[in-house]
């Protein structure tokens, strides 16, 4: 699918063998708004919160009602835009005092999409050595992932999100194999056809851990960002063949435009940051380069 022409003229267009990515400094809903109708495969995103996280240019502490509202505004603006087998998986976290953020987030969502699957993004996890199976091998129990303490008696560590997975009818077909996993136990294969290749749908549990950094001002200069394995298996999953445009409305740092550039599909972006927006364009083509000297090698 040939990318629909947008206005204004975008901040940055990186374009390579693999795809072009656009990149453009601006409001998302007035972006979003701007698009044509059922021009967009797929979007993956994250936005604010509403948690009172430090963005640089971002107020994230709106009244509760004036947040959903805006919610509702740029799902709605969304939607319009989506092809009727497109999807829109939607990052949304929460904290421990605040709870329903992401649940009232996917309300909104609902006056206007249908929830097709819910995926829960695991950010640390930990696996009793008796409960992994004498296939695992396993000599002690297994703490893997990164989490923020909680110093309270009243709450334990939130160690995941919420990805919704948001289609206009609810009917979108998936490539569920393309981020499979293998069966632990192949004696049992050959009794289904469906497990002829030896690889099963991976499920709704996806354990994506991030990357250890020693500096986060220097390495992770966002205060909510999502590691581009997540944006990767979220494409993957929607089906590459199928995948003409990804659409990301809070490019922040821009992990989705970089699973887009790994992946080789084309890549539409907004954020209001400019700094933020910088770093997200110096990341894909980082990637782009990174991709062209693997292809040499």
């Amino acid at each position: 699918m040939t990318p629909p022409r947008l206005r204004p003229k975008p901040y940055a267009h990186l374009r390579s063998s693999v795809g072009t990515f656009q990149f453009h400094h601006t409001d998302a809903l007035k972006f979003l708004r701007g698009l044509p109708i059922a021009s967009v495969d797929l979007i993956v995103t994250s936005p604010p919160y509403n948690l009172g996280v430090s963005y640089r240019s971002y107020r994230d502490a709106l009244p509760e009602k004036d947040y959903l509202e805006w919610t509702d505004q740029w799902i709605a603006a969304a939607t319009r835009i989506l092809t009727p087998r497109g999807s829109l998986f939607l990052n949304v976290g929460a904290t421990p005092t605040r709870p329903w953020t992401a649940l009232d987030v996917a309300q909104a969502a609902r006056r206007h999409l249908k929830l097709q699957n819910i995926i829960h993004w695991v950010k640390s996890i930990a696996i009793d050595r008796a409960a992994s199976g004498a296939r695992a091998a396993l000599d002690r129990d297994l703490s893997v992932g990164h989490y923020k303490p909680i110093n309270s008696n009243r709450f334990i560590n939130d160690c995941h999100e919420f990805v919704f997975h948001l289609t206009p009818e609810g009917r979108t077909p998936l490539d569920r194999k393309a981020i499979g996993v293998p069966y632990q136990d192949r004696s049992n294969i050959a009794r289904w056809q469906a497990g002829s290749d030896g690889v099963r749908c991976r499920g709704n549990t996806w354990f994506i851990p991030y990357t250890t950094i020693q500096n986060r001002k220097r390495e992770r200069p966002h205060p909510a960002t999502f590691p581009p394995k997540l944006p990767e298996w979220c494409i993957r999953l929607h089906g590459l063949e199928r995948t003409g445009q990804v659409v990301d409305p809070f490019v922040g740092l821009g992990s989705t435009a970089v699973a887009c550039a790994e992946l080789g599909v084309d890549f539409v972006g907004v954020e209001m940051d400019q700094s933020y927006l910088d770093e997200a364009i110096a990341r894909t083509r980082e990637t782009l380069r990174a991709r062209r000297r693997r292809k040499r090698s």
